[in-house]
């Protein structure tokens, strides 16, 4: 069952099956985070196992500057249980070849590393720059060159890339939309047009309030069988990590 943009999640009617959600941060490896969220002391490899404990999926930063390894990936699945997820981003430098000429082969290149997460890839998230405006033929090329198994989400930051037409072509390809919420400007919309939906929450800061509408909106497309994935910002001293774990408490209830 699926939820196409301008259509909303109860105009399909309830699923016999609930999507999953799956709720994180941007990255892990941060020790500052305790005591607040890890236990004193915790560092290294423990940092990983001690995260995926209380939260369910991971948005990897450090994919974002270096393909990943094939042993720090085998320990990064090691120190997971089964159901976890994990979100690659896209190496940056590969990125922005793969959305021009040399799209078939740099793709390739980039999703190798990938295919060794196996089902408990989650995603991978291509952020498009706030430099790069909206070019059809480009976005088609990447798409047609993308792997139809491994799913793919896109985050345009320029708006010119934030119109159906675009939306459709995703939709096409089985494409997810990231929804960005920022300090700046109203908060996105949430639409489906790849197999998941997929939410940034990037904000400073989250009142319990702000968070409760958000949960709400996102319940909606739980309840007709979709599967969410959310993720709060690295901040200092693992507040935004105390806020997925909220969330994660307001859509289990």
């Amino acid at each position: 069952m699926s939820v196409h943009a301008g259509q909303q999640p109860e105009d399909v009617g309830r699923a016999s099956l609930f999507g999953r959600l799956h709720v994180g941060t941007s990255g892990f490896a941060y020790p500052e985070w305790a005591p607040r969220f890890y236990p004193p002391r915790t560092r290294g490899d423990a940092l990983l196992r001690s995260y995926a404990e209380r939260l369910n999926a991971v948005e990897l930063n450090n994919t974002f500057y270096q393909q990943p390894r094939p042993e720090r990936v085998a320990a990064w699945l090691a120190a997971t249980a089964p159901d976890f997820r994990f979100v690659v981003k896209a190496q940056r430098g590969g990125s922005l070849r793969a959305f021009g000429s040399a799209a078939a082969e740099t793709v390739a290149w980039l999703t190798g590393p990938y295919r060794l997460f196996d089902g408990r890839l989650g995603g991978v998230l291509f952020r498009v720059p706030d430099n790069v405006r909206r070019d059809d033929e480009r976005l088609g090329t990447l798409l047609n060159a993308w792997p139809s198994d491994l799913p793919l989400v896109l985050e345009f930051q320029h708006p010119s890339w934030h119109d159906d037409a675009v939306f459709d072509l995703l939709r096409a390809h089985d494409a997810s939309l990231c929804a960005t919420d920022l300090d700046r400007g109203d908060p996105p919309d949430l639409r489906l047009t790849g197999r998941v939906v997929y939410l940034r929450l990037r904000r400073t800061g989250y009142t319990d309030d702000e968070l409760a509408v958000w949960a709400d909106r996102l319940s909606a497309f739980l309840d007709s069988g979709t599967d969410c994935y959310v993720f709060f910002r690295h901040d200092a001293d693992g507040t935004s990590a105390l806020r997925a774990l909220s969330m994660q408490a307001m859509l289990s209830a």
